[in-house]
């Protein structure tokens, strides 16, 4: 099982190409979607890798893609720049996720 990145920027594409990990840069909703749809055809990418900034800029579409496809697997991950996230998100989400605070 292969992973895919659809990167903003060339520094994180160049960064995971020499990971090993293949991926395309695009910056338009359109060319999201038809990056989304290309990598959804190939049966051998189970994991597609989308910096942070395509869920900040366009996060009605990423989370229905998500809800609607089992498979591959779609993970934001940081770019350069950093995460957008506040320091505390993980106790932050399972505070929320079970109803307790740590």
């Amino acid at each position: 099982m292969k992973m895919y990145l659809i990167s903003d920027n060339s520094d994180t594409l160049t960064g995971m190409r020499l990971a090993g990990v293949p991926g395309v840069i695009v910056h338009e909703k359109d060319e999201l979607k038809r990056a989304l749809e290309s990598a959804f055809e190939d049966p051998d990418i189970g994991i597609i890798l989308l910096t942070e900034k395509f869920s900040r800029d366009f996060p009605e579409y990423i989370n229905s893609v998500k809800l609607r496809r089992g498979m591959p697997l779609i993970i934001d991950i940081p770019d350069r720049h950093g995460s957008g996230r506040r320091p505390d998100f993980i106790t932050a989400y399972v505070n929320e996720a079970i109803g307790l605070k740590l």
